[in-house]
């Protein structure tokens, strides 16, 4: 169990730096710099400019969180194109 609980808030993103993190602005003003949480990672989630988020953050440092989910786009199927025969 963690010592303290972390702080979950809602953004949108509205800069990619390098090496996976982004820019994010919180509903309440406040900027932070974000990276994508390992399932997003591992699920090959893509975010861009205009995805609304979720961000965890721990109490300890505010301007500093960790995406974990990005809302659905509406608009956009459920699926991208796959690719047919593929082999490796």
């Amino acid at each position: 169990m963690a010592k303290e609980e972390l702080i979950t808030l809602e953004g949108e993103i509205d800069e990619i730096l390098p090496d996976g993190r982004f820019g994010v602005t919180l509903d309440n003003e406040h900027r932070i710099i974000a990276y994508t949480a390992g399932r997003m990672r591992r699920f090959r989630i893509r975010s861009v400019v205009g995805d609304r988020v979720h961000v965890e953050m721990t109490p300890y440092d505010l301007t500093k969180g960790r995406i974990i989910y990005r809302e659905p786009t509406p608009g956009q199927g459920t699926r991208g194109a796959r690719r047919r025969n593929f082999r490796r």
